[in-house]
């Protein structure tokens, strides 16, 4: 009977205790506690989920609105990148005009330096027929240019010969420069007054040469002299220069001295001349 009773005792505590466990989660359910943590659970998941979406729907107006600036920057950049152009053009064409208009200032005041009556001409190209070694210039019948003028030009604060008129057309000519082998200058050593003839070798990379200098000029003429135009038959202004001695040759089966000579003008770098009349000078001296 004694053990009986043990047993039931036992049986009554684990009831008791499942009671008591059982009236513990009635109790915290019949407060609301579990209903408020689920409330506060599933509102937790729907704000995150409300700062996601509104995240990333600013995310891709960003995104659109970037790609539509960049769109933007892109035409912008295009239009100043072809007003740029403009204005380089424009700023160019400035320089040039800028340019021409000192050229023309200078050549104005070269012209005043001449005592011949003279025609200005620009440099348009090169003889295409090879004849000579033409230098074809924008001046013709129209203006006055005649046949067999001479001409020069100025470089900085040098003048020199040029060479002369072979070819006149309406509103062009060519000149036969003196570095053609063709074109024959009656010219004088400045310093000494000994006389010789002066052509060219058909190249501006080559000397021109002065021959039938009296071979007793050897000792009386130095390297830096000036040849200058001696003025015989009216061809070529007297005094012109033509450029610099070179160089002194003594050939044993010639009675006459060869000088070299570099040309005052540099033709790779000319661009305007002047053709002058002579013919004018000689109707005013006789009148």
């Amino acid at each position: 009977m004694k053990k009986k009773f043990s047993f039931k005792t036992r049986l009554d505590v684990v009831l008791l205790i499942v009671l008591l466990i059982i009236s513990s989660v009635l109790l915290t359910f019949s407060g609301g506690k579990f209903i408020i943590d689920f409330k506060s659970v599933g509102f937790s998941v729907a704000a995150g989920t409300e700062n996601a979406v509104h995240s990333l729907s600013e995310f891709v107006m960003d995104t659109v609105t970037a790609v539509r600036e960049l769109a933007e920057l892109r035409t912008k950049y295009a239009e100043l990148t072809e007003k740029l152009k403009d204005y380089e053009l424009l700023q160019r064409s400035n320089a040039d005009i800028r340019r021409e208009n000192r050229e023309l200032k200078e050549l104005l005041g070269f012209a005043d330096e001449i005592s011949y009556k003279n025609i200005p001409a620009q440099i348009t190209g090169f003889d295409p027929d090879n004849l000579y070694s033409g230098i074809m210039i924008n001046r013709g019948t129209k203006h006055g240019v005649r046949k067999n003028m001479p001409v020069i030009a100025f470089q900085g604060s040098n003048a020199g010969l040029v060479g002369k008129i072979v070819q006149v057309g309406r509103t062009s000519s060519m000149v036969i420069p003196v570095y053609d082998y063709q074109c024959y200058v009656a010219a004088r050593v400045q310093t000494t007054k000994h006389r010789g003839l002066l052509n060219g070798q058909g190249s501006t990379d080559l000397p021109l040469i002065m021959r039938y200098v009296q071979k007793r000029a050897k000792d009386e003429i130095s390297i830096g002299d000036k040849i200058l135009a001696s003025g015989e038959n009216n061809l070529f202004p007297k005094d012109s220069p033509i450029g610099i001695v070179t160089g002194i040759k003594v050939h044993d089966y010639e009675t006459y001295l060869e000088l070299t000579v570099e040309p005052i003008i540099d033709f790779a770098r000319l661009d305007y001349v002047f053709v002058l009349d002579l013919s004018a000078t000689e109707e005013e001296t006789a009148e």
